[in-house]
């Protein structure tokens, strides 16, 4: 995989999940193997094991893989007997030695089917479009190996042949934190993939966010623009570096959509999709997302400091106990029919009532 195609999956999960996210083994050193491939399962026959066709062997042996992708594993030449590719219809011998091998290394862990609910918004043989709850992570990682987004999307799609989810040509193309909501876009096929992953990296994708911030925005609509990377005081967070000397290149659109008293309902559209991006530049220009404990939006920013106010707010915290953002529009051009498509996804009940709750503050403080 080229280093353009590494950055076709838009990095906006956790940090430190991102860091430990698929950790590659070591490449197999079995001599036999072919060239630039990767031994993921490997099974020796017994030494009374009578003859019998390798894609029921391997059936009996694999959990959650049905025999018409081990079957389309073997026409693929992934399936290996002592080294050589062979069909599906091979009959096992004692002393066989099954490899099952792919072009890239097997995962730290097994990405296992689960049956989480998904609200898929939009779906063909080639790709799905999801609305993601606040508080499911997206791809399993360090300490959250399971109940992922990705374990979801392994249950929704197991009876789909040419969805492997252990397959990084598959699956998803972006992606956004655990405590953000909304909308993401996931491919069924390679070339699915490659189409769309095209699209995020030349930033022809459309990808509109909401979200309440602290402070009232003096303008309606402005740009940010500075480069992204990892704090070197602090690695679980990202900061600006407007020099441009480090980090990578970002821009984020804003307009503001409601004041509310103390705070401010914005949309924010992407240019860039860098780990935190909307956060870490909400932050640099002084209005840190509503809630959000890592850059500082779950203090009391601005406001009078009395108790009445301090509850309030606290209220507020309670409502939406997570940073108040939502990936609400999501548009593209389909990569294999060429139809432009546009989703959009209402804001889900936490940040509704967050709306609502600032509302009828500000009737009855018209001060603030």
């Amino acid at each position: 995989m080229t280093d353009a195609m590494n950055e076709w999956i838009t990095r906006e999960d956790d940090p430190v999940e991102d860091d430990l996210l698929l950790d590659e083994q070591p490449e197999d050193e079995t001599a036999d193997l072919a060239p630039h491939c990767y031994e993921h399962f490997c099974y020796v026959a017994d030494r009374k094991q009578s003859l019998l066709r390798i894609d029921k062997f391997l059936t009996d042996r694999m959990m959650n893989i049905s025999r018409n992708r081990i079957q389309m594993a073997a026409e693929a030449n992934c399936i290996l007997v002592n080294g050589k590719p062979v069909k599906s219809n091979y009959r096992i011998k004692p002393l066989d030695r099954v490899s099952i091998v792919m072009s890239h290394p097997r995962y730290e862990t097994e990405i296992l089917p689960e049956d989480i609910p998904l609200d898929v918004v939009y779906e063909d043989d080639d790709l799905l479009v999801v609305n993601k709850p606040p508080g499911l992570v997206v791809h399993p990682g360090h300490g959250n190996y399971t109940g992922t987004l990705v374990n979801a999307l392994a249950g929704y799609l197991r009876e789909d042949p040419q969805f492997d989810p252990a397959d990084p040509a598959v699956g998803l193309v972006h992606r956004i934190d655990k405590d953000t909501s909304g909308l993401l876009v996931i491919a069924k096929r390679p070339e699915a993939k490659t189409g769309l992953g095209l699209q995020f990296f030349r930033k022809t994708t459309l990808r509109r966010y909401m979200a309440m911030v602290w402070g009232i925005l003096k303008e309606d609509c402005g740009r940010i623009d500075g480069n992204i990377g990892r704090d070197p005081h602090d690695r679980l967070q990202m900061a600006v570096f407007p020099d441009g000397e480090q980090g990578k290149p970002a821009v984020t659109h804003y307009q503001t959509r409601q004041r509310l008293g103390y705070v401010t309902l914005v949309e924010c559209r992407l240019e860039t999709g860098r780990t935190h991006q909307i956060r870490v530049h909400m932050k640099h220009i002084g209005h840190p997302v509503f809630n959000d404990a890592r850059y500082g939006g779950n203090r009391i920013l601005k406001g009078q400091p009395f108790s009445k106010y301090r509850q309030f707010v606290q209220r507020c915290f309670d409502i939406c106990p997570r940073q108040a953002l939502h990936a609400r529009t999501l548009g593209f051009v389909h990569p294999t029919t060429g139809r432009e498509l546009f989703f959009e996804s209402e804001l889900p009940d936490d940040m509704q009532q967050l709306i609502d709750q600032w509302h009828q503050y500000v009737s009855t403080n018209k001060e603030s």
